[in-house]
This record gives structure tokens, sequence and C-alpha cells, in this order.
């Protein structure tokens, strides 16, 4: 199997690779659907390219079938999707250690996501954090970017999974800035309540949260996904109200909300405002979280 780099004239080859995905969990295996968006949407969405040379080099080293990436690749709303949400993500993360150039970044639920490439600003530190399957594949395929990097097992359905990770807790400590991208549909209601309250329990003043958003009209249907839909795994949680984030825990508070697929033509830009009118919720969208009593900038 062959891909053309969209950023260079390398071409990587996974023949002969014995790595892939055939042994994770059906929830795991979804990784595969940002990272071959991130790998080659760039030559579909020019315009929202977010220059992904790890997802390359990743992908790469996967031995996956052709025609199974090319049918990621075909769902072109989730490819767009995948790239607006990176370039969100990205962006507030940025600002985030701008606020606080020597903070800790944490991904949870990381795949083969690698957001430090775009964030080292070579005095904050970062965490990639997946379940032990995924962190055994991920380090076959992903080296850390350094020391101020590093990788770590944790299951967010296990309690002080904070505590686990070594993250900075205390009022006196840096922010930490947490994001869950492609994690929390995945949860059971309650155990996204349990990452929500251990977030507001040990994040210091001045953390942040991000995660993306489904509606839970969503919940059930993952069959439906043009792309969720070749795995087996399903959707179990979706917000029924915005509160739905910030009831766990009296010191949660919304900071902002972001679309993530108005811009993919006339219809969503239509379509996704309308439903997020009517319905209280977007149908997918990000949501960015802080505390009560932290200063923060909106």
């Amino acid at each position: 199997m062959v891909f053309q780099s969209s950023s260079s004239s390398t071409t990587f080859s996974t023949h002969g690779a014995v790595l892939g995905t055939h042994g994770l969990e059906p929830a795991e295996t979804t990784l595969l659907i940002p990272l071959v968006a991130r790998a080659y949407g760039d030559q579909i969405f020019p315009d929202m390219a977010v220059h992904d040379r790890c997802a390359e080099i990743a992908l790469a080293g996967l031995h996956e079938d052709e025609d199974e990436v090319q049918e990621y690749l075909q769902d072109h709303l989730s490819v767009y999707g995948v790239l607006s949400r990176t370039r969100i993500f990205r962006q507030l993360a940025t600002d985030f250690f701008t606020r606080h150039p020597h903070s800790c970044g944490v991904n949870l639920g990381c795949g083969l996501s690698s957001y430090f490439q775009w964030l080292d600003r070579h005095d904050n530190h970062w965490v990639d954090a997946d379940l032990p399957a995924v962190m055994s594949l991920r380090e076959s395929l992903l080296p850390t970017l350094g020391p101020r990097h590093r990788n770590a097992s944790v299951d967010l359905r296990r309690a002080h999974w904070w505590r686990s990770l070594g993250l900075p807790q205390g009022p006196r400590a840096q922010p930490v800035w947490v994001m869950l991208e492609g994690v929390l549909m995945y949860l059971q209601p309650q155990e996204v309540m349990h990452v929500l309250r251990e977030f507001a329990c040990h994040a210091p003043p001045g953390s942040e949260l991000v995660c993306d958003s489904l509606s839970w009209m969503a919940t059930g249907w993952a069959s439906l996904h043009p792309s969720v839909s070749h795995t087996d795994a399903q959707f179990a949680w979706g917000a029924r109200q915005m509160s739905d984030f910030t009831a766990i825990d009296p010191r949660l508070c919304k900071l902002s909300e972001h679309a993530v697929l108005d811009g993919y033509n006339l219809a969503t830009a239509w379509l996704c405002p309308g439903f997020r009118a009517l319905w209280g919720v977007p149908a997918y969208g990000i949501v960015r979280l802080g505390l009560r009593g932290a200063t923060q900038a909106r």
C-alpha cells in the first residue's frame, strides 16, 4: 500500500508492516478516522489544511487495507469535520499557552494524534494519554517529541485518573489545558460525568477542558455514520442540553462554544445553526469549559 504525501514529495509505503489496529477495542479503532483525515484530507480541502506530518508517518506504519483508508476519505463531511476540529483545538490551545506559557497540556484519548508538533512553545509540557493497547501501538509508531513530552496509559473510566497521570493540582499550581477529542461520545453517561467531575475537583485555577460534543439524538445510531459504521463502536452519550457539561459540579462553567461543520457547504451553513437553535445543543460542536472563580479569557 502506497500513499503520496500532500506536504512533500515523500512517498510512504506500508508493504511488510506488522502493525495494525486489529487488536483494539471497537471505540479504539475509531482512531483511524481522524488519522486518515489529517494525513490526506489536506488534498481534499486545501483551504482547511493542517499539515500533519506525524499523521502521515503513523498511517504509513500501519498495516491497514487501502480500500478501508479510501472509504474513510470518501466520507468528505467527516474529513472536513476532522480538519475543522483540529484547527479549532489547535487555536484554543495556542491561545491558552499564550496566556500560560509554562503550563501543561494533556490529550486524553489521544489515539495517534500529535498536537505537540504544533503546540511546542519551548516552555510548556505535554502528555498524550490513552488506554494501554493504544499507547503500545502509538509508541511503536510515534516517538515522543523531546523531554517535555511524555506518553502515559490511562483509563478515564477509573477513579483518580488525574493523579495517576501526575497532572498539576492545587490552588498554586500552573493551569492545565485538557482536551478530549472524539472520546466522550463513546463513554457511558455516568463515565462522562466522572471525567468532568475529576477535572472540576483536581484542575488548578485557570485550567480549561475542551471537548467535542455530539447531540443525544445520535446515541445508538453509530451504524448510520459513514465512517464510524466501519467499526463496531457505538455512540453511548450525547448532550441533551448545554448545562449537561456543567451541572455535575458548581465549579464548572462554559467559556465558549465552537461550530465545526457550518463551513462545509451551504446546506450545513443553514442546518447546523438551525439545529442548535431548535434543540438547544449542536448536532456536533466543540465546548470549552473552565472553573468558576478563575480568571479566564473568553
